[in-house]
């Protein structure tokens, strides 16, 4: 049974303290000092993460944490989605300019500069998409604010816990457990995928993507093309989903021996935009892990037309990994990507090697 994090009850201390003694001018300063010394008094080594998310939890008051955080069994850890609704969690819009300062300190533990630079182009094209799509000033449903976080069990201890950034075209998952993070379903989307030219920037969030893929079955002759070019119209949408799981029924495509040198370092690069999202040390493990697994097993297929403006997907797939793209929407200009660690999404490889050596920790 999961037991409310006492970090909890430190935090609602601290919060009522510092809303009846604080100054107007310096109103999150307690906090933080309380915050630290909850890092401080506490016996766990504490990742960078895990300290970002505990100044941050020390910043809200008491219905802001309570709108933020959740057990850490809770289902909602795993109902992932990237479409536009309502969700669990603080929205940005819901924080002060400190506490947004906050989550984009806990974001930058997770994601590299260039994970941070598309995460903010995404939720900016929600202002774009409100004016192409003709909506007021005042409309909700699309709104660069309106992304949830939601943090789920105690940083502080040390037991598992995790946290989520999401909204519409993005949904980052984060969980952490002995210290050891895991980054995935990590999801990036882009709508519009090239903006209009006009009033509008221009800044395609997904074009290395886009382009690399591209040049990637391009390069193939027509013996290799036959083999990664599995279907002429490509699907709607990532095959899998926002599936709690993924899974797909076949493994198709080209293969890495199948390759050229040259063709190699090209899948190589292009598994490696995605893994560059994150922040290094994430990166560089998920990397050696797909090495571990063998580069060799790695598969490349496409479907659909070869031609900028024609739809089209692509994924690349290994033992423990898959890459999933796709632009066929609004007329190809509407690309959703995602990353998938088929036995550690959410944490659950790790998390099952916890509990078997620690059985007293779950039910």
């Amino acid at each position: 049974m999961w037991r409310k994090p006492t970090l909890n009850y430190c935090l609602v201390t601290v919060v009522i303290a510092c809303l009846s003694g604080c100054q107007a001018n310096h109103p999150n300063v307690e906090n933080q000092v309380a915050a630290q010394a909850v890092i401080a008094k506490n016996p766990v080594q504490l990742t960078a993460m895990a300290k970002s998310a505990v100044n941050l939890a020390a910043s809200l008051d008491q219905s802001q944490l309570a709108k933020l955080q959740m057990p850490f069994d809770s289902e909602e850890r795993t109902n992932w989605n990237y479409v536009p609704l309502e969700r669990k969690g603080l929205t940005i819009e819901e924080m002060n300019q400190d506490q947004r300062q906050l989550t984009m300190t806990l974001l930058r533990t997770g994601l590299s500069d260039q994970g941070m630079e598309k995460a903010r182009a995404i939720m900016q094209l929600e202002n774009v998409l409100r004016e192409l799509e003709g909506r007021g000033s005042d409309d909700r449903y699309r709104h660069p604010e309106r992304y949830y976080l939601s943090l789920f069990g105690d940083p502080a201890g040390g037991e598992p816990w995790g946290w989520r950034l999401e909204g519409h075209h993005l949904s980052l998952n984060f969980s952490s457990v002995t210290g050891e993070i895991t980054s995935t379903p990590a999801f990036f989307g882009s709508n519009p995928a090239t903006l209009p030219r006009g009033d509008y920037p221009g800044n395609d969030v997904l074009r290395q993507e886009e382009e690399k893929g591209r040049a990637l079955l391009m390069s193939f002759n027509e013996s290799q093309r036959k083999s990664a070019v599995i279907a002429e119209k490509a699907p709607g949408d990532i095959i899998t989903g926002n599936n709690r799981k993924a899974s797909l029924d076949s493994h198709e495509g080209l293969g890495y021996p199948d390759m050229t040198p040259l063709q190699q370092t090209a899948l190589v690069e292009l598994v490696k935009v995605y893994l560059n999202n994150m922040e290094s040390h994430i990166a560089a493990k998920q990397w050696a892990q797909i090495l571990e697994d063998g580069v060799e097993n790695l598969t490349f297929a496409w479907a659909g037309g070869f031609e900028k403006g024609q739809g089209h997907y692509y994924r690349i797939q290994g033992p423990g990994i898959l890459i999933e793209y796709d632009n066929t929407q609004n007329n190809a200009n509407h690309i959703h990507t995602v990353w998938r660690d088929l036995r550690n999404d959410f944490g659950e490889d790790l998390l099952k090697r916890h509990y078997e050596t620690s059985p007293h920790h779950h039910n």
